[in-house]
């Protein structure tokens, strides 16, 4: 059984064909500013994605003809419960009309519907980014205009989630874990029994990132929003592009900021140190949300390579459970089972409603 993999990012188009389980073929095409600049919304880059995708198949010798699914990246659609979802209209409308906002994987979804039926095969996504399962206490905020929304890395943590559940001689609907998702964004959430109960990441709250800034000071923030030192959009990226380790070192490489501290620049190091610190404080306060079930930590995202910053960061929770680590992330291998789980009849395939 042959499965197509589409995977829209910001900058690239991740493309991979799956043999089974066995990848065979893994592309990743990339898109400068000066290629993207043509198109004032997402939507429209649809074609030029499409065709690229086509165009690689074709000279790595592909023909779609082959393939007996297609599955693509699930972009902001409305919150729904993780799974493998059918591509239906519904689907298509509200990531064309861009319901929760513009983002690349928006456009995973409709290519991958687009393909599969030219070729007339079933079209999926897999725990979009939209993945919803926040227990009700875990969205009250404080302040009643204000709800708590769940914004994780689903495709990557229910990835990761379900290989050391493997690895442990069962399902991943067996056990609680706490998930550290950590690269450019950081999502740190409580699994219980294969649901997502709660979490922090995204642009909201928890550890500051190599880019984001994480949760802030409430009261300071107003003060400096209406300070009239920033705009609005200087605010936003602020937050979501400009602040964590960028806005105090000028890097947003990880890599860097931990090779300064350790050659002696005590900035880096007292920066490095309260990354690791935030972060070890929010995977205890899932220890809470879990009451103390839980049965691993695991470390996952681009920064879990840096065994430094594992060590140092578990050697403050090593008192709940035991840890395990996945570096990188696993998007196109989790696109690929979730097809193959609903395609072997393993898992049921859900309706976008």
């Amino acid at each position: 059984m042959y499965l197509l993999v589409i995977n829209p990012g910001g900058t690239s188009t991740k493309v991979a064909v799956y043999e089974d389980k066995k990848e065979i073929l893994k592309k990743n095409i990339t898109h400068t500013g000066e290629d993207l600049k043509q198109f004032p919304h997402v939507f429209d880059e649809y074609e030029y994605r499409k065709n690229m995708i086509v165009d690689v198949l074709k000279a790595e010798g592909f023909s779609l003809d082959q393939f007996d699914c297609v599955v693509g990246r699930g972009g902001l659609m409305k919150a729904i419960p993780g799974g493998t979802y059918r591509v239906n209209d519904r689907m298509v409308e509200d990531l064309k009309n861009a319901i929760n906002g513009e983002h690349a994987s928006n456009l995973g979804a409709v290519i991958a519907r687009n393909i599969g039926d030219e070729i007339g095969v079933p079209s999926f996504v897999v725990d979009p980014v939209s993945v919803d399962e926040m227990i009700p206490e875990a969205r009250i905020t404080g302040i009643s205009d204000l709800e708590k929304f769940s914004w994780f890395h689903a495709l990557n943590h229910k990835a990761v989630s379900r290989k050391v559940a493997e690895d442990m001689g069962g399902k991943y609907e067996d056990f609680n874990f706490i998930v550290a998702h950590l690269g450019s964004g950081i999502s740190i959430v409580a699994h219980e029994k294969g649901k997502m109960i709660d979490g922090s990441g995204g642009r909201t709250d928890g550890p500051f990132s190599p880019e984001r800034s994480g949760g802030l000071l409430a009261y300071q923030l107003i003060e400096l929003c209406y300070s009239g030192k920033c705009t609005r959009e200087q605010m936003v990226r602020k937050v979501s592009a400009e602040g964590g380790m960028y806005d105090y070192l000028g890097t947003k490489d990880a890599r860097e900021v931990e090779e300064r501290a350790a050659n002696g620049d005590e900035k880096a190091k007292l920066i490095l140190d309260a990354f690791i610190y935030q972060v070890a404080k929010e995977i205890a306060l899932y220890g809470a949300s879990l009451k103390g079930k839980v049965d691993r930590v695991i470390f996952t995202g681009g920064i879990a390579y840096s065994e430094k910053i594992v060590h140092d960061v578990y050697e403050k929770v090593a008192y709940l459970a035991p840890k395990a680590v996945v570096p990188g992330e696993m998007e196109m291998e989790a696109l690929a089972l979730g097809a193959l789980r609903v395609l072997s009849g393993e898992e049921e395939v859900k309706e976008y409603l």
